[in-house]
């Protein structure tokens, strides 16, 4: 095992979600607090747990396809996995920093192909891998079912 490369995937991974979150205030007055949201959104305190959750698990999955850098499936998971991770940071930007739920949904609907993609080519690469993306892509498909529910309740 490369420490220094698994930790240097993890970091990549967190740093997109602490970039991301530059744009996210749900503190009491702001815009986010003000919508109307569904009966099943979790508490704000939820959100930071398991998203550091799923970054430290995009990291070693990251990590693993890494290791099989060769694999020229190995390389199209890597852009792939890169791409989704630049929507993830988009998301963020879109809901928060425009405070557009309908263009975050547009956008969300594009990050869950990109981790779909991602964990499909993964899995030609490094089962483990793919495996490890599946709770992100869970819990994107939950956020999206959110973000959608957030968009109808606030026309």
């Amino acid at each position: 095992m490369h420490w220094p490369k698994l930790i240097g995937c993890i970091l990549l991974c967190l740093l997109a979600g602490a970039l991301g979150s530059a744009f996210t205030e749900t503190s009491e007055g702001s815009w986010y607090t003000e919508l109307t949201k569904p009966s099943f959104n979790p508490p704000n305190w939820v959100f930071a747990p398991v998203w550091t959750t799923l970054y430290i698990l995009m990291g070693i999955s990251l990590y693993l396809l890494w290791e099989e850098i060769s694999s020229k499936w190995a390389v199209h998971a890597i852009a792939f996995f890169l791409l989704q991770l630049f929507l993830n940071f988009l998301w963020s930007f879109l809901f928060f920093g425009l405070h557009s739920p309908l263009y975050a949904f547009v956008e969300i609907v594009f990050l869950w192909l990109a981790i779909l993609a991602t964990i499909i080519l993964a899995y030609r690469v490094t089962p483990k891998s793919a495996y490890l993306l599946v709770p992100y892509l869970l819990w994107v498909s939950f956020a999206a079912f959110l973000n959608y529910s957030i968009l109808v309740l606030n026309p």
